[in-house]
């Protein structure tokens, strides 16, 4: 069970504040679940757009928080989760008070954090939100997913081709933005590039920098 993976990764503490009730909620767009809070840990599932999961809670300093799918529980990022405040969808992590969204404190051996992070260099810049996210102030009218993939010519020669992994705050999902201080590599004979980024290669539009396909 995904839960056993984690405690072999060095949790040794998950607290939430008080003993509410997970909180309903649901994914903007297809969007990863980790085995940690933050782009460095293993990517253990993708939970898809639309669906819905349930929230323990979110850390203080960050927005990743603690979410259970099809009973495989991990970390999913909360600017592209959303949950009803009263008859409205809001971005998770917009607003806590509105969204009334539990705090979790998020407790790891520094071993193990060590280990996670041991091929990873420091966060080079920030994602820049997709549709679905906070950044844009709005809630998608629907969730974006349903990944449309380039040429396989384009992600043969991105899997091919493999550059240095690069991480960035937020989470790699289509329609997010890369920040222009990151190397792209161009893929020749197309309208795209590409990057390693947040532990998965991504397909980039060279005509706005924003991700169109991740390479799963």
């Amino acid at each position: 069970m995904f839960k056993k993976l984690v405690i072999s990764a060095g949790i040794v503490g998950l607290m939430g504040s008080g003993a509410a009730m997970a909180m309903e909620s649901a994914a903007t767009t297809d969007l990863n679940l980790r085995q940690g809070p933050g782009p460095q840990y293993a990517i253990v599932g993708v939970i898809p757009a639309g669906a819905a999961v349930e929230v323990e809670g979110c850390v203080d300093a960050a927005n990743w928080c603690q979410v259970t799918y099809e009973g495989n529980t991990g970390w999913s990022f909360g600017d592209y989760l959303t949950t009803k405040v009263g008859e409205e969808p809001m971005i998770l992590t917009m607003d806590r008070t509105k969204t009334q969204v539990k705090t979790v404190v998020y407790e790891e051996n520094k071993d193990a954090a060590a280990a996670a992070g041991g091929t990873m260099g420091a966060i080079a810049d920030a994602l820049i939100a997709g549709p679905a996210g906070a950044a844009v102030g709005m809630v998608a009218g629907a969730a974006a997913g349903g990944e449309s993939a380039p040429d396989t010519k384009v992600t043969t020669y991105v899997t091919e081709n493999p550059v240095d992994y690069i991480y960035l705050d937020g989470e790699v999902v289509v329609g997010a933005g890369v920040p222009d201080t990151v190397t792209v590599y161009p893929v020749p004979e197309s309208e795209y590039s590409y990057a390693y980024i947040n532990g998965v290669p991504v397909v980039i539009n060279n005509a706005d920098h924003s991700i169109v396909y991740i390479v799963r």
